[in-house]
């Protein structure tokens, strides 16, 4: 230490420290002052303990002592404020107040998968024979419906094809739906990578071939839901006869259960591997998740549904003006191919069969104890109604769609090309910490399904026809928010994604939709 005589390098006179010397001091008085010398020996006594000298070890231990209490001291005010900041979250909004990561941390279980190591893939057709045989003919479809009704449609093309052994021409995708997206096949799809992943099951051409080019297609669509018989015996009849097959149809013309195993492994091969996006909508997909996904933060892909079209075809008009739900009802009757004209819309919500309103999707999220701050992507077209998303943003404000993700000129070559923009979206879904939608429609069978596949990421099914009760109770002051919540939470205890044996009903609509659920057939126990 600098002040000691060591340290300077000179040589002072040893002399007793002055706080081991006892003496008495006189005040004047002749007497003699006891408080004044305890006063001279405790202020001598603090001095020599603040100055190193030969007593440097006394002075460190001192120290180390003033260390440890004032850190003894912060620790217990930092407990103490812990605790009055943890006493004050008594309501079920208090936990939106806490820092996100810290709220995202505490209620882990709410993001956690559901995965299991007792189950895997398993579509690994190689040890299964194929017909290498020539071709019986030629197969064009037309894929109908959205993006994901024409997906799982041309999954089982493929199938049916492998079922005649017969050629599939690339097919031809639907101009004629709702959205009328000029697209085809390759401007959608990765087409090379299509024909490729098939190759060892079917033939796949970009045209009919010159042989058979002039031949006039024989027309035909397949009855829906049918079993593998139905297109290797009766099918295949025709096919042989004529060369070329036109189905003019390709949605739900397989029927769920039922068939093959190896026909039910090539149709998930065929949806969840060979049916890949462009290079540049994967490009662009894979960006959008990681902007979502910055500083690790997880998000919920919400697949809403309230949109125009989807209204109008239920006939739902819950929380809608009059205007508006005159409106939906002039476009069901505008739309020929729309079968049901007269619907009512307050007997179907109460059913379950209408898509969520922003306002209950909110509700439903907050009951299953999501915070305020959570991200949620929209996976789904513009919301309808004059409201919008008001009621969901109000709970929830960290709202994103594909367009705000994404920059003008990211978006540019998409521009008014739904189905396009529905692989942007599917890809958001698909590759999201939680899936929740709002409408069992083909984006969330087809969503759904592929989550399971990859491993049971969480996926949460509404039961919206219990849903709908008791928020309606909730509304009319029979049920408090905690009874509420509870209930909520309660319903959905197995409604997460977790590995659930596909129903089977008598009738091929009313059971569980193959894409939706491919286990048995694509997912196996170890």
């Amino acid at each position: 230490m600098s002040n000691s005589p060591l340290a300077t390098g000179t040589i002072t006179t040893c002399r007793r420290p002055i706080d081991s010397v006892e003496y008495a001091e006189e005040n004047g008085n002749g007497k003699v002052n006891i408080g004044h010398h305890k006063h001279r020996k405790i202020s001598s006594s603090v001095n020599a303990l603040m100055r190193p000298g030969r007593y440097l070890s006394r002075w460190i231990f001192g120290a180390l002592i003033l260390l440890m209490i004032s850190t003894m001291f912060v620790k217990i005010i930092l407990i103490h404020l812990f605790l009055r900041v943890n006493a004050t979250i008594t309501s079920h909004h208090d936990f939106l107040q806490l820092p996100r990561h810290v709220m995202h941390a505490q209620n882990s279980e709410i993001w956690a998968n559901l995965g299991s190591d007792k189950f895997y893939k398993c579509i690994d057709r190689s040890s299964i024979k194929t017909n290498k045989s020539m071709s019986n003919g030629y197969i064009l479809v037309h894929a109908n419906g959205g993006l994901n009704q024409m997906r799982s449609g041309i999954s089982d093309m493929v199938a049916v094809a492998k079922l005649m052994n017969a050629s599939l021409v690339l097919p031809m995708l639907d101009h004629k739906s709702f959205w009328t997206d000029p697209s085809e096949f390759k401007d959608i799809f990765d087409w090379q990578h299509f024909r490729k992943s098939l190759e060892d099951d079917i033939e796949v051409l970009e045209s009919l071939p010159p042989s058979v080019a002039n031949i006039k297609p024989f027309v035909k669509a397949p009855v829906s839901w049918s079993k593998a018989s139905y297109y290797s015996r009766d099918i295949l009849k025709i096919l042989k006869r004529q060369r070329v097959l036109e189905f003019t149809h390709t949605d739900s013309r397989l029927a769920n259960n039922g068939i093959p195993d190896s026909i039910q492994k090539l149709r998930c091969h065929a949806m969840y591997e060979a049916i890949r996006f462009t290079e540049k909508i994967e490009q662009l997909g894979t960006k959008l998740v990681n902007r979502l996904k910055e500083n690790g933060e997880p998000y919920i892909a919400l697949h809403l549904r309230y949109e125009k079209d989807m209204l109008a075809f239920t006939g739902c008009n819950h929380n809608l003006t009059e205007k508006e739900a005159e409106e939906l009802r002039k476009l069901r009757y505008k739309t020929k191919h729309w079968k049901e004209k007269r619907i009512n819309g307050t007997e179907r919500r109460v059913l379950g069969l209408c898509p969520m309103t922003p306002r209950e999707a909110a509700i439903f999220l907050e009951a299953m104890e999501y915070p305020s701050n959570t991200k949620i992507c929209i996976v789904a077209g513009d919301t309808f109604g004059k409201n919008g998303l008001k009621a969901l943003q109000e709970r929830y404000p960290n709202v994103y769609y594909h367009y705000n993700l994404a920059t003008e000129e990211e978006l540019k070559p998409f521009m008014q090309r739904h189905n396009q923009l529905a692989a942007l979206d599917y890809i958001l879904a698909l590759h999201a910490d939680v899936f929740l939608y709002t409408y069992d429609g083909n984006m969330a069978k087809a969503v759904r399904g592929h989550r399971l596949f990859q491993g049971f990421w969480k996926t949460i099914n509404p039961d919206k026809q219990n849903f709908v009760r008791l928020i309606d109770e909730m509304d009319n002051k029979k049920l408090s928010w905690k009874e509420f919540a509870s209930q909520v939470r309660l319903l959905h205890v197995n409604r997460t994604g977790a590995p659930n044996v596909r129903a089977v009903a008598h009738s091929p609509k009313q059971e569980e939709n193959f894409y939706a659920n491919p286990f048995p057939g694509c997912i196996c126990l170890r």
